[in-house]
């Protein structure tokens, strides 16, 4: 019935039930008994407390009332004789703290003098704080009392104001002024028992009927409130006062009696209920053992059906061998098994026997006996003959039981295995092949591996085989760990490449691989990481030979020529070469520093060796810093523009201007590009100095021109990362401006010699979205009469070197009036850069030069420099007259 009530613990659940409903009842009635008498006792103690406190205040009023008649019937009474009779008044310990007396309210008599001084004088129509209750106290000649008042001295007291009204000679009354008593209300407390430890209650006093007042309690704590307290009030004068009381251990029974009642009742519930849970316990327990019988006559009967399906479908034979009578029972399945017909299933040891396979006889009657024998577990396998002959694999279990009669017997299964043995046995065939074909992928591997890790055309370890080698040295002892590193570089490689072709590079590279191989110290590592370039790394017992001379003998050995199909080819080596001497530099790091020593050698001339210093680490590190810096510029928008004009040969009237990137340094001032542009290309950045440089000239030239100074055309220079931005030709089709007023100067470091059309269509585009094209720092190498018919520029500007030697020199005289004159043959305008004196200018203007531009006429000056410089002409002050001249 699982978690059902059953109907036999029915009696015990409602003489339960019943129970607790007459147990909860009782505890109510209890409690409610108790919380009635702890009411009263509280209403009674509050009665005491608040009669007490009331009748102190009372006495002490009229104890001050005799005061007030003296002074009723002596109007004219001084300081003396009014403490005199305060002395007399106030005798013991008296809760008044001072009486002041108050003719035309203003206090001119008070008892007691000391500590009081500062009252005397005190004008109550003029304190904010006393008029009222003077004024009420006048106007209706009773008594009023007012508190609690917080005293500037400390604590509260309860004032109490008295009108003094003499008569006159007349028979009028006159209203004198009035007395004012201050009763201390810690005194009042003590008196009235309130602070008595002896108080069963906690008591709480409040305001009552004051609408302004915050309605928390002057005495006793605000929590008494909230705990169901007995309230009673009392008026004092004009105030009323509410008094709240609790019992100091609250108003629930204490818990022992509390639950002593409870323990009887609930004894008493279980000597009723327990025999009636035990009775339906028994009960329960009876029909749970019938229903458990029940249920494992089913699970065997379901076991056994079970166990007959498994045994059919497996074709598993079940055997049973007597070891006393020597009897064996097999079942149908055994005897199919074994391919026999028994009666009734009886067969014998000699049946089991004589089916065995000759091979398997001997092992299988060993190990038969054997577990009869020991009594532990009969586990085998073998082989039996069927009457066609066939053989068949048997697996055999069994186990030793004790039957009915005491008898030992081996109970045990047999099933066909034949199908597994052979599926075991082509498995193995299998694994054997696999094991082969494991064995060749493995060599072939190795072979494909050492192709990985060398280059196919020298035979040399690769870069793969050297970033092994790096993670093998890394883990060596310490003592091995110092190393010289030469990296390697073939001069001139290229060219022959490109002229001879790749076969004549092979030989080349095969010449330099053998060269190196048969030069190098015996145990070092050679190795080919790139197109030209080999690593050598020395070996431990080679620390401390001379690596720069067997460095130099390289170059020697490298640079002798060597002939390909009637052709001298010859190359060159560049060598750089880094040593470890500290444990702690890694390999990597070495391997660097050769890199950065090979780059040194071929910055100062190719052919020839250099060794890494601390020069050149630092070198690498101020590179890095102003790597950050250029970075950390651009988010910041540190990169500007300066503009410097350019003139009119003739005229020199201002006909453009050249937008020039500067770099405002936080730390280093303005910077020329000569400082930065370097490794801004080597940061891929220099494109975005272009933009920034872009943006601003066609800011300033929009100014300029909204100023009244009318630009022609305003110049910037692009780089070839810039010319592949596809962000340039989209600012400049979003960009509104008269085409010829831009002008675009290709850098010098752009080469347009080569096959480069994807240059040339970039400048094409240029050009048609109004854009100028101009070649800079013509004549100085990168630019050519090539270039010319490639792009037919609108602007050919002549490189400043060649502008400066002028005057010393009638032939680059000439050969600048050669280069102005097949510009002019193109229709190609000329602009001179480096126009250093008035003499360059009119020298240039003699020999047909369209534009100038130099320090002569004016510097590269900032955005705010240009409009003064524009408006006061000063460049025509003195000049014009000398370039006119002649």
């Amino acid at each position: 019935m699982g978690r059902i009530l059953k109907l036999h613990y029915l009696p015990a659940a409602v003489a339960f039930v019943a129970m607790v409903i007459v147990t909860v009842l009782v505890d109510w009635q209890v409690r409610s008994s108790h919380e009635r008498d702890m009411r009263q006792q509280v209403t009674e103690d509050l009665v005491r407390i608040r009669t007490r406190l009331e009748n102190n205040i009372h006495g002490n009023v009229k104890l001050v009332q005799g005061y007030v008649a003296a002074l009723e019937t002596e109007p004219e009474m001084d300081q003396r004789r009014y403490s005199e009779l305060g002395a007399r008044i106030l005798l013991g310990d008296t809760p008044i703290r001072n009486i002041a007396a108050a003719p035309g309210f203003v206090v001119t008599l008070i008892y007691p003098v000391k500590g009081n001084e500062r009252v005397i004088g005190l004008d109550y129509t003029k304190t904010a704080s006393q008029r009222d209750a003077a004024m009420k106290v006048r106007d209706t000649r009773q008594v009023l009392l007012t508190g609690p008042v917080k005293l500037v001295q400390g604590g509260e007291a309860v004032i109490a104001r008295f009108p003094v009204v003499n008569t006159l000679p007349d028979g009028k009354e006159n209203f004198w002024g009035l007395v004012s008593a201050v009763l201390d209300l810690e005194k009042l407390y003590q008196a009235s028992g309130l602070l008595s430890d002896a108080l069963d209650i906690d008591v709480s006093i409040e305001e009552v009927g004051d609408a302004t007042s915050d309605r928390s309690p002057f005495f006793g704590n605000a929590d008494i409130l909230e705990r169901d307290p007995v309230t009673m009030d009392m008026r004092l004068g004009h105030e009323e006062w509410r008094f709240a009381g609790v019992p100091k251990a609250g108003w629930n029974l204490p818990t022992t009696d509390l639950w002593g009642m409870r323990f009887l009742m609930a004894l008493a519930a279980f000597m009723v209920v327990a025999p009636m849970v035990w009775t339906g316990r028994l009960t329960e327990e009876r029909e749970s053992h019938l229903g458990k019988l029940r249920e494992h006559e089913v699970e065997m009967r379901t076991m056994s059906q079970r166990l007959q399906i498994a045994l059919e479908t497996s074709k598993i034979g079940v055997w049973d061998y007597d070891t006393v009578t020597g009897s064996l029972i097999w079942d149908q399945r055994m005897q199919d098994l074994y391919d026999v017909r028994l009666a009734d299933g009886q067969a014998s040891y000699a049946d089991w026997k004589g089916a065995l396979h000759s091979d398997d006889l001997r092992r299988s009657e060993l190990e038969f006996a054997s577990a009869i024998e020991s009594g532990r577990q009969y586990y085998t396998q073998f082989r039996v003959v069927r009457r066609n002959g066939d053989i068949r694999h048997i697996r055999a279990i069994g186990t030793t039981v004790t039957g009915s009669q005491g008898h030992k017997k081996l109970v045990g299964v047999n099933w066909d295995v034949t199908d597994d043995v052979r599926l075991q046995e082509d498995l193995r065939r299998a694994k054997q092949v696999s094991d082969l074909q494991n064995t060749q992928l493995e060599e072939a591997r190795l072979v494909m591996e050492s192709a990985a890790m060398h280059d196919a055309l020298t035979g040399l370890p690769n870069r793969r085989y050297l970033d092994r080698l790096v993670v093998q040295y890394e883990a060596r002892p310490v003592e091995d760990t110092l190393l010289t590193v030469m990296h390697i570089d073939l001069d001139r490689f290229k060219d022959i490449n490109d002229t001879l072709g790749h076969a004549a590079g092979d030989r080349i590279l095969r010449h330099a691989a053998g060269t190196l191989s048969e030069s190098i110290f015996p145990g070092d590592f050679l190795a080919r990481i790139g197109g030209d370039e080999f690593v050598i790394i020395s070996a431990p017992e080679n620390v401390g030979k001379d690596y720069v001379e067997l460095a130099g003998r390289l170059i020697d050995s490298i640079s002798r020529p060597l002939v390909h199909e009637g052709h001298e080819c010859r190359v060159g080596s560049s060598i750089g070469i880094a040593t470890r001497s500290l444990c702690d530099l890694r390999i990597e790091q070495v391997l660097v520093n050769a890199d950065i020593a090979l780059y040194e050698a071929k910055r100062r001339g190719r052919n020839r060796v250099e060794c890494f210093t601390d020069v050149l680490r630092q070198e690498v590190v101020n590179t890095k810093r102003t790597a950050d810096e250029i970075l950390r510029g651009l988010e910041q928008n540190e990169f500007i523009a300066y503009f410097q004009p350019q003139f009119d040969a003739h005229t020199l009237e201002v006909v453009g201007l050249e937008a020039l990137a500067r770099w405002d340094h936080p730390t280093k001032g303005m910077l020329p590009p000569a400082a930065f542009l370097g490794i801004a290309e080597s940061l891929k950045v220099v494109s975005q100095i272009d933009a920034i440089v872009l943006n601003h000239a066609l800011l300033q030239q929009y100014r300029l021109n909204a100023s009244g100074y009318p630009i022609p055309k305003v110049s910037v220079n692009v780089s070839a990362q810039r010319l592949r931005d596809e962000s340039l030709f989209e600012r400049l089709e979003n960009l509104s401006f008269r085409p010829g007023s831009l002008s675009i100067e290709l850098l010098e470091s752009i080469s347009f010699d080569g096959d480069d059309r994807e240059l040339i269509h970039q400048i094409e585009r240029l050009k048609a979205l109004g854009a100028d094209i101009e070649i800079d720092d013509f004549g100085s190498g990168h630019a050519s009469i090539v270039t010319l018919l490639k792009l037919t520029p609108r602007r050919l500007k002549i490189d400043r070197q060649l502008v400066i030697p002028l005057l010393e020199s009638r032939a680059q005289q000439q050969l600048v009036a050669s280069i102005i004159e097949i510009g002019r043959s193109r229709g190609i305008e000329i602009v001179a850069e480096g126009v250093e004196t008035m003499e360059h200018a009119r020298v240039l203007r003699d020999l047909g030069c369209d534009t100038l531009q130099g320090y002569a006429l004016a510097r590269p000056m900032p955005p705010g420099d240009l409009l003064a410089f524009l408006g006061e002409r000063r460049w025509l002050d003195g000049q014009e007259t000398a370039v006119r001249k002649a």
